[in-house]
């Protein structure tokens, strides 16, 4: 008998073994807290000097037994956006304006389709870089997953290209707020300084992704059969309504078809103004599809029916994928009751105090990398550990400069791979992808992305930068 290799074990089953192991360490760990105090931009942030043990609060039977359900209200807004914005791009497809769309995209591209991949994220990485929103994927992706089907890549480079190019940006921070800004408010120093490297890093970190998704999407292209897809019904199902033959005609929009295109590009317009003016997130941006699902899919025809159907529809395809985005969740619900999170942190600012002085910056990096794990949240992150990381800084002999980008860099390219991740489980539903499937494809991109984040640590280091 033919001997099985090695299987992953379901994403829900690795979940509910980080969270037994969590609940059997708030047992062993000793509590501690640090006091909250007011923060930049009235944001709530550590006191360093506070932390303290306090009596152990272990997490029992109960407890455990409702980690899961908290997590999910806990990530309400990731699991319901997840949700409408999967029901909402149904609709879309419902109105036949997508595949209209895909059909003109991909006769446009047919010479130069892998050019797609650059051009796209580029874009998507520039965005980031600017202003923050790594969770922009989780529109990205269903919009470039059926050109990338049609161009005959696969789901995996449509993921790919949505978040290695937004988490390439984000990670670098050039002029991010969200992490650059805020890491570097809380570490006293001048908002948006050091920009040069920053700049270097995100060149650096953004053409090897590229490339690297480009020689996956290339190959899959060659060769269908090494698609990391290869045998998924739900792909081939994919493959069947978006790739046509040459020969085939193309495809017309009737009137109304037309003026559904025009007023999905008017809701998309909107989109963009909301988050770039107005602050709008995930439950604005999730209102806003709402409306867009029901509008354009009556003025393209659609009966009311068929409109709730679309969106029970697009409900049922992201429904593991919304699940996950709570059930993840429920990891730091479990540290938080047992009120070991601070400890954590406690430990790893020692453990980083302990470093020979020319690998301290290697050590504030891997340590915010593992703490991602369990604050996968550029501002919640950086206002639980920069607090420690900054004063600690001064005493190991790095510049601040260098503790806020070994920040930056663990904390972004973590966003990617860590199952916690509430946004990225997200996007890998909505493409169809596994995260099993993707651990296999993003692995070796992630090591040298490492590899890249040390050397420039390792130079900040040396030459104790400073901006």
């Amino acid at each position: 008998m033919k001997k099985k290799g090695f299987e992953m074990p379901h994403i829900y089953a690795i979940l509910f073994v980080f969270s037994a192991i969590a609940a059997v360490l708030t047992y062993f760990v000793p509590a501690g807290v640090y006091d909250r105090v007011p923060g930049p931009n009235g944001r709530v942030t550590i006191d360093p000097e506070s932390f303290r043990i306090i009596e152990s609060t272990p997490v029992g039977l109960v407890d455990f037994m409702l980690a899961v359900p908290k997590g999910l209200i806990d990530a309400g807004v990731v699991v319901f956006f997840t949700f409408i914005i999967g029901g909402m791009f149904m609709v879309l497809r419902r109105t036949g304006i997508i595949e209209i769309g895909v059909d003109k995209l991909t006769r446009r591209f047919a010479n130069n389709s892998i050019l797609v991949v650059p051009v796209l994220m580029v874009t998507f990485a520039v965005i980031a870089t600017l202003i923050g929103t790594q969770e922009l994927a989780l529109v990205y992706v269903p919009v470039i997953l059926p050109l990338m089907i049609a161009l005959r890549f696969d789901s995996v480079t449509a993921a790919a290209t949505a978040l290695c190019a937004t988490t390439a940006g984000f990670t670098a921070g050039v002029l991010n707020p969200i992490n650059t800004g805020l890491g570097q408010q809380l570490a006293g120093l001048e908002v948006f300084s050091g920009l040069g490297l920053r700049a270097l890093a995100f060149a650096c970190i953004l053409i090897v992704g590229v490339v690297y998704v480009m020689r996956y999407a290339l190959m899959v292209r060659r060769n269908p059969e090494l698609s990391l897809m290869n045998g998924d019904a739900k792909e081939a199902d994919k493959r069947q309504r978006y790739v046509h033959n040459a020969e085939e005609g193309a495809l017309t929009a009737t009137s109304r078809q037309k003026l559904a295109a025009v007023a999905t590009f008017g809701f998309f317009g909107l989109l963009v103004w909301g988050v770039l003016t107005q602050g709008w997130f995930m439950l604005e941006m999730a209102g806003l599809f709402v409306i867009m699902g029901v509008v354009v899919g009556l003025i393209a025809g659609l009966k009311t029916a068929d409109i709730c159907e679309g969106f029970n529809e697009g409900f049922r395809d992201v429904l593991v994928g919304a699940m996950i985005c709570g059930i993840a969740r429920a990891v730091a619900v479990v540290l938080e009751e047992g009120q070991i999170m601070d400890t954590l942190v406690y430990g790893l600012g020692n453990l980083v105090g302990g470093f020979p002085a020319m690998l301290s910056a290697i050590g504030m990096f891997f340590s915010q990398l593992g703490f991602n794990f369990v604050v996968p949240s550029g501002s919640g992150q950086a206002l639980v550990t920069m607090p420690i990381m900054a004063p600690l800084s001064d005493l190991v002999g790095v510049t601040r400069q260098t503790s806020v980008l070994a920040y930056q860099l663990g904390d972004g390219l973590g966003n990617i791979l860590y199952p916690t991740s509430g946004y990225f489980m997200a996007t890998l539903a909505l493409a169809g992808v596994s995260w099993n499937k993707w651990v296999k494809f993003f692995l070796p991109l992630f090591a040298i992305w490492v590899g890249i984040a040390m050397c420039f640590l390792i130079y900040a280091q040396a030459t104790q930068w400073v901006g």
